[in-house]
This record gives structure tokens, sequence and C-alpha cells, in this order.
């Protein structure tokens, strides 16, 4: 398996353009209302304020913009989003993503730090 060695830039692009493009898309619903039936949150909210950073957070990964900051960003609203919105701190079984829902916010987290430490690698904007 060692030729998909090769292919590991390449990869890593993709999985920050489509990481950053769902990411930019869940902002739009939250912001923008883009196919969304939720009411808007109220601005300045902590709603309000992480749909910002999935708007622009997202947006700027998916272009390559300035990515490990904006990356390192998207990580931390996630992480937040896991703490305080999935698992809620709870013992027994609300520990497991599975179980509270947040395999999403877990996994954005994951993938945002890993995209933060390595950057945007190529088909970037801030070569």
């Amino acid at each position: 398996m060692k030729w998909l060695e090769k292919f590991a830039d390449h990869a890593h692009a993709l999985l920050r353009i489509v990481t950053g493009f769902m990411f930019f898309f869940h902002g739009a619903q939250k912001i923008l209302g883009v196919l969304s039936a939720f009411p808007r949150p109220p601005v300045g909210s902590q709603l309000w304020i992480g749909g910002i950073i999935e708007l622009f957070g997202g947006l700027a990964v998916m272009m390559g913009f300035q990515t490990r900051l904006a990356a390192f960003l998207c990580s931390g609203e996630m992480a937040v989003a896991y703490c305080q919105f999935h698992w809620k701190f709870q013992l027994g079984a609300n520990l497991f993503p599975a179980i509270n829902h947040g395999e999403l916010a877990a996994l954005y987290s994951l993938v945002f730090l890993l995209i933060a430490c390595r950057g945007g690698v190529k088909w970037r904007m801030d070569k």
C-alpha cells in the first residue's frame, strides 16, 4: 500500500475542501437560512457566533485562506459544541457520541485539528 503515499497531499486537500464546504453550509443554514426550517438565531447569541464561525471558518478552510488559524478556530468551536450541547459532562451512556448524538461535532473537531496541524497543503489561496 506504499504507492498511496504519493496521493497523500491530494487526499488531504480534498478532505480540507469537502470538510470546509460542509461546515460552511452548516453556517449558511444558521445565519442565512439556506434550506433550513429553523429560525435564525438572535444576533450575538452563542448559536449565532457558532454560525458565523461555521460560515466564515468553513469558507476559509475550503478556500485554503489562513487555513491553520481557521481550522483551529473551527476545531475549538466543535469541541465546545460537543462538550456543552452533546456530552453535557454526564457520565454513563451519555459519554458516548453514538448515544448523545455528538458524532459530527466530535469528528469535525478532530478533522479540523488535523487540518490545523497540517495546513492547507495543496490547492490553497495562501501559498
